[in-house]
């Protein structure tokens, strides 16, 4: 058993959670999505990758299939996640969540005004726990 220390700070959603902003069905739900996001291997890499090289075929050949199946998996399920938010709430969970923009950020960047996020990100949320089963 490990003890880690988390910094709230790191997440939007969270940082929203401990201040009362969000439940926790809304925070697991959006956890969900940021695993799948993350799992999928979506996000941008900005630098070169550094990982093995496959291994050859008679040793771990598996392991790198099941891995590859893992990804495919959470792709798909993102990508139904957000589907399942529907057209307007996907933009805000894809920055907020995702991204990891702030609240306010997000909406300047929707072109939202202000003090609408935590609202839409909210019923975002319930969506998100309604797919992924958490509510």
């Amino acid at each position: 058993m490990r003890h880690v220390t988390v910094n709230v700070a790191e997440s939007p959603i969270a940082w929203l959670a401990a201040r009362g902003h969000l439940d926790e069905v809304q925070l697991r739900a959006g956890e969900r999505l940021r695993a799948d996001y993350e799992r999928a291997g979506l996000a941008a890499r900005v630098t070169m990758r550094w990982d093995a090289a496959p291994p050859a075929r008679g040793r771990g050949g598996a392991r790198a299939v099941h891995a590859s199946l893992a990804r495919i998996d959470a792709h798909r399920r993102f990508h139904a996640a957000l589907d399942a938010a529907g057209p307007g709430l996907a933009d805000i969970c894809w920055r907020v969540i995702c991204a990891g923009d702030g609240i306010g950020c997000a909406e300047k960047g929707l072109g939202w005004p202000a003090r609408s996020g935590k609202l839409v990100l909210g019923l975002a949320l319930d969506r998100l726990a309604r797919f992924y089963g958490t509510g």
